[in-house]
């Protein structure tokens, strides 16, 4: 299975192979309760076997789904908060061209998103420049009463309606949502819009290979098929019976567990590739609600690598020594860009005349390691041969089983979410809620 590898050779000035192996048969225990779902937030691991029980109908069906979209609209735009859009997000951002918006044709429709914050600037400017485009609309939430999805999907419900009348809305609006109950459930039915159902036993934050995650992928174009068959390997990989030395998942949690007993409180993700940005803020959410709790928990932080060596660069070299960082490194870049020579070698860069800008890029991250590491900040360093469709459903399973595990570790029930409520309530108080 050519994936991704987990390589710590550059933490073991900070831990020792023996603090490693020593969390082995703890690891193991907890990877093992991850599968039998005998620990705490059980009713939420229907992830954990996610990816090996989606079949070829399911996938047809989303892929349907995304097809009649694109046949009706030249932008989808997607609807969620948290879970329901930043697994989507991360996915398009990693695997689309960068400028795709930009090109006069496309295959698909561009898929834009909403619901994620309460801007009024955001709002009319998305519905600004959307006036002369055809749209459809996926809207996802469990309960359809999230305060910014739910205001969202009325703009956006009230805009296709007016636009189009309420027979061809139902055709332009696909509801993700609970099986039976909610408000949007609700409204869906009443509706006949098309739906696919959210799985009672998957948390938002883990259900980017759900439909959540799917439906929109598959409307911006995205292999699907190979998302999931990456995600398959990877659940294989890091099954209980992977022995710990071959599972980079134990391992990952086993050294990020390690290196946090030693008062290293946050990790920073840094990673050299813009398009994996989102992926870094997927990933924040991921370990940030799942591992947060009862004084406990790594705190998670990105940064997008070289750009940010020039703005965090500092902290992370002489900063508080209470940090450590995850690198993705990918090996191989889709285009070729070299270094051409410039007779008056002004810049000084002649030296780099024939080398591509991947070799630079690897060489940059190579040298920032080894000075991190000098100034005292432990390297973790995760290599993907390319990025891909593939390597990214790899990817999101190597995090969410390494989450469960590293959460049970530190004690939390890493499939709840309790403190995520706190600000709603003084939200709705705030706003007049009745009740509130």
């Amino acid at each position: 299975m050519e994936t991704l590898k987990l390589n710590l050779s550059r933490t073991l000035g900070f831990i020792s192979p023996a603090e490693i192996s020593a969390l082995k048969p703890e690891m193991e225990r907890y990877n093992r309760m991850l599968h039998d779902k005998t620990g705490k937030g059980n009713d939420f691991l229907g992830w954990v076997g996610l990816p090996s029980s989606i079949t070829a109908s399911q996938v047809e069906e989303i892929q349907d789904a995304a097809h009649g979209l694109a046949s009706l609209a030249e932008v989808v735009v997607v609807i969620g908060i948290g879970g329901s859009y930043l697994g989507a997000k991360s996915v398009i951002e990693a695997l689309s061209d960068s400028f795709e918006m930009l090109k006069a044709q496309r295959t698909a429709p561009l898929v834009l998103f909403a619901g994620q914050n309460l801007s009024e600037d955001y709002m009319c400017e998305l519905l600004d420049v959307l006036k002369n485009r055809s749209i459809a609309v996926v809207v996802i939430s469990k309960s359809g009463t999230t305060t910014e999805p739910a205001i969202a999907f009325r703009i956006f419900k009230a805009e296709i309606e007016a636009r189009y009348g309420k027979a061809e809305a139902a055709k332009r609006i696909v509801a993700v949502t609970d099986a039976n109950r909610g408000a949007l459930r609700t409204l869906a039915t009443q509706e006949g819009y098309k739906t696919f159902v959210i799985p009672d036993d998957v948390g938002g934050r883990f259900s980017v290979l759900t439909p959540v995650g799917l439906l929109p992928l598959a409307a911006a174009g995205i292999d699907i098929r190979d998302l999931v068959r990456g995600a398959v390997d990877m659940e294989k990989a890091t099954c209980p019976d992977a022995p710990f030395e071959a599972n980079p998942a134990m391992q990952y949690a086993a050294a990020r567990n390690a290196l946090y007993r030693k008062g290293r409180k946050v990790e920073i993700l840094a990673s050299y590739e813009p398009k994996l940005q989102y992926i870094a803020e997927w990933w924040k959410q991921l370990y940030g609600e799942s591992e947060g709790k009862e004084g406990k928990g790594i705190f998670p932080a990105s940064v997008t690598l070289t750009a940010d060596l020039h703005s965090m660069g500092q902290y992370i070299q002489e900063g508080e020594r209470m940090l450590f960082e995850t690198v993705i490194h990918v090996e191989k870049s889709s285009h070729s860009v070299m270094v051409e020579p410039d007779p008056a070698n002004l810049d000084g860069l002649n030296f780099l005349v024939g080398k591509s800008l991947t070799e630079i890029n690897h060489k940059a991250e190579e040298g920032t390691a080894m000075a991190h590491v000098d100034g005292g900040v432990p390297n973790l360093r995760i290599e993907l041969p390319r990025i891909d469709a593939y390597t990214i459903g790899a990817l999101l399973y190597f995090f969410e089983n390494a989450c469960g595990i590293s959460g049970y570790a530190l004690g939390v029930n890493p499939f709840d979410q309790p403190g995520v409520e706190a600000y709603k309530k003084n939200m709705f108080a705030l706003l007049g809620k009745p009740g509130y």
